[in-house]
C-alpha cells in the first residue's frame, strides 16, 4: 500500500511539472485609443481610478497579470475569468458597442456593485484593495446613471 502511495504522489508530481509546459496565451490584445470607454463617454478622475483598481484587470484589454497567474492550473482558470469578464463588457472596445448595450451594460454596472457581485470575491483574495466601499459602489451608480443619461440624449 505504502508503495503505491508512493508512485502516486511521484506520479501527482511528476503530472504537475510537466503540466507547467502546457500554458494559455496571456497576452493582452491591442488597445485602440478610439475604441477605449474615455474615447465616448465622460470618465471623472475618481471613477477612472475606481475602474482601473476593481475592474480594469478582467474587463479590458490592460490586464496586469499577478506572480500566481503563472502556475497551471491557476492561469487556465484566470484566463477563463479573464475571457468571460472581457466579453461582458469591456472597456477597451466601448466605444464599438451599439447604444442599447451600453445602457444595459451601464444599467448592469450599479447592480453588480450595489448587491455586491463584483469585485468577484475570488478577485479579492489575491487584490483586497479592489473591494469596493459604499461610497465607492454609490459614486460608479451615480457615475453610470449620469453616463447612460448623457447616452440617451441626443
Amino acid at each position: 500500500m505504502r508503495t503505491a502511495l508512493k508512485y502516486f504522489f511521484i506520479g501527482l508530481a511528476a503530472l504537475f511539472v510537466l503540466s507547467q509546459f502546457i500554458r494559455p496565451d496571456t497576452t493582452n490584445p491591442p488597445v485602440d485609443a478610439t475604441e477605449r470607454l474615455e474615447a465616448s463617454a465622460q470618465v471623472p478622475s475618481e471613477v477612472a481610478a475606481i475602474l482601473k483598481r476593481s475592474c480594469n484587470d478582467c474587463h479590458t484589454h490592460e490586464t496586469v497579470h499577478p506572480w500566481y497567474s503563472q502556475i497551471t492550473p491557476v492561469n487556465w482558470w484566470l484566463k477563463s475569468h479573464i475571457d468571460d469578464g472581457r466579453e461582458h463588457l469591456n472597456f477597451s472596445t466601448w466605444a464599438t458597442y451599439a447604444p442599447q448595450r451600453k445602457e444595459r451594460r451601464l444599467d448592469e454596472i450599479c447592480e453588480v456593485v450595489e448587491s455586491g457581485e463584483m469585485p468577484l470575491p475570488s478577485y479579492l483574495w489575491g487584490h483586497p484593495d479592489a473591494k469596493l466601499s459604499q461610497e465607492e459602489s454609490g459614486l460608479l451608480c451615480t457615475w453610470a446613471r449620469s453616463a447612460k443619461q448623457s447616452a440617451e440624449s441626443p
